[in-house]
């Protein structure tokens, strides 16, 4: 009988901790090879942008961002994220071209013979690091 408590209460305890991982801001930002590589700009003066610029420019990069939905991950956090990154590679702008909500995990539920499949969904961002030509 202790084995059948044990079992639901470390589920629950695995399922605390995954949602407790989607509520942080994660990102992973890649240096193009080939690229210029120059030194770390200042975050607050990055700007994020939703379309390419006209103004003359060369791509450092990218960053993609894992953000959660439950609301603990504010837009201007998301944005702070972002210029900081791209910063950390010496650019001027961040061109965001993909923002969405989507699955990112999933969990089993129920008794044995009438399972659910449940999907925890998170927010998925990728930004291109652009810096401008001087």
């Amino acid at each position: 009988m202790f084995k059948h408590r044990f079992v639901p209460a470390m589920l629950l305890g695995a399922l605390a901790l995954a949602l407790t991982a989607c509520s942080s801001i994660d990102a992973r930002t890649t240096e193009y090879v080939g690229a210029p590589h120059p030194a770390p700009t200042l975050p607050g003066n990055v700007e994020i942008l939703r379309s390419e610029p006209t103004r003359p420019h060369v791509r450092l990069g990218e960053i993609v961002v894992d953000a959660g939905t439950d609301g603990s991950a504010s837009v201007s956090e998301i944005e702070q994220k972002l210029r900081s990154e791209a910063a950390g590679i010496g650019g001027d702008a961040v061109v965001v071209v993909y923002d969405r909500i989507q699955p990112v995990a999933a969990y089993v539920s129920g008794p044995l013979w009438d399972r659910d499949i449940r999907s925890i969904e998170g927010r998925k961002l990728k930004g291109i690091v652009i810096r401008y030509n001087r």
